[in-house]
């Protein structure tokens, strides 16, 4: 069991770290610009079911396969540069198309929930952050171990949700501005594809 000190330390330290620009701020960021504060909002949701995954693969050594295994980690961050390029696809081909018709039509909160599952799944410099990040706050004289990894895990999700939900409330106001503007429109649709081809150009040279 975590003590309180370490519990607050390292929700501290999660926090800080949410709040650093980073793949998956910028994603939420241009989903809750695009769609709105609900597109946001699902997303941040798959992202931290990713988180979920991570943390478990940390407790099941999972992710020690991606960091020591280069067919694996490469094969993960290929598919998920794929995605990414899918998503940028999507976002030059949507042009100037409304952004409420395309929130609340075209992207329902399942597929915008995968969306960020997927995000973050396909990351696996994530699942090696974990396998680094998590155990340096264990202390085997605490108890288990692998509880205590599980309940890092929920406090940096905890985090995350905390930040990023902030981050996808506070960008659904342009999504709001966007609506009355179609001209504003496109040019979201293209700086959000430029984004995406840039997340996945930087996924792709990441190294292990």
């Amino acid at each position: 069991m975590l003590s309180l000190e370490t519990a607050l330390l390292f929700f501290s330290a999660s926090c800080t770290l949410a709040l650093v620009p980073g793949p998956d701020s910028l994603f939420v960021l241009t989903q809750s610009a695009l769609h709105g504060r609900r597109a946001g909002l699902m997303v941040t949701t798959g992202l931290c079911t990713g988180l979920l995954g991570h943390t478990s693969a940390v407790t099941l050594g999972v992710a020690a396969i991606f960091q020591t295994s280069v067919l694996a980690f490469t094969g993960l961050k290929v598919l998920g540069a794929v995605y990414l390029l899918f998503l940028a696809w999507q976002a030059f081909r949507t042009g100037d198309t409304d952004v409420e018709a395309t929130g609340d039509v075209s992207l329902s909160s399942g597929r915008l929930y995968v969306r960020g599952v997927i995000m973050n799944i396909t990351n696996p410099k994530v699942a090696i952050f974990f396998l680094a990040f998590l155990p340096q706050f264990t202390d085997p004289d605490g108890g288990s171990v692998t509880l205590q990894i599980l309940q890092l895990g929920l406090l940096f999700i905890a985090a995350t949700l905390l930040i990023f939900g902030a981050i996808a409330w506070s960008s659904g106001f342009l999504a709001d501005w966007l609506k009355r503007s179609p001209a504003s429109q496109r040019v979201m649709n293209r700086i959000a594809g430029t984004v995406f081809i840039a997340l996945a150009v930087r996924l792709l040279i990441t190294e292990q």
